[in-house]
């Protein structure tokens, strides 16, 4: 993949641009929302580029389930004792990178 070719997330994965890092494993790096729309807003990415919901495939299910059950380690790890997820798919749903994201939102 050139560099044109790459989403925004692939460069701050391959640190081609800064990001504020929350945490990150082998499956997938969390980093600060530069755009938060809550006191804690976490975006949750997986390494591997799947562009949205619609392009899964069967062998992604062990990444998206590990992004799912990382979630309320995330949230604790940030103070809160509830939180709101949200991932939007397509245009139309408000998706503005086309590299799947789960947004993890909350308020101390």
């Amino acid at each position: 993949m050139s560099t044109e070719d790459k989403t925004l997330f692939c460069k701050i994965i391959d640190r081609e641009i800064p990001a504020d890092i929350v945490y990150e494993d082998d499956k997938c790096i969390v980093i600060k929302d530069i755009n938060p729309k809550a006191k804690v807003h976490l975006l949750i990415i997986p390494k591997k580029p799947i562009p949205t919901l619609f392009e899964l495939t069967p062998e992604d299910k062990d990444c998206m389930g590990h992004m799912m059950l990382l979630l309320p380690q995330l949230a604790q790890s940030q103070g809160l004792e509830g939180f709101k997820t949200q991932i939007n798919t397509g245009e139309s749903g408000g998706q503005e990178v086309f590299h799947i994201h789960i947004h993890l939102m909350g308020n101390k």
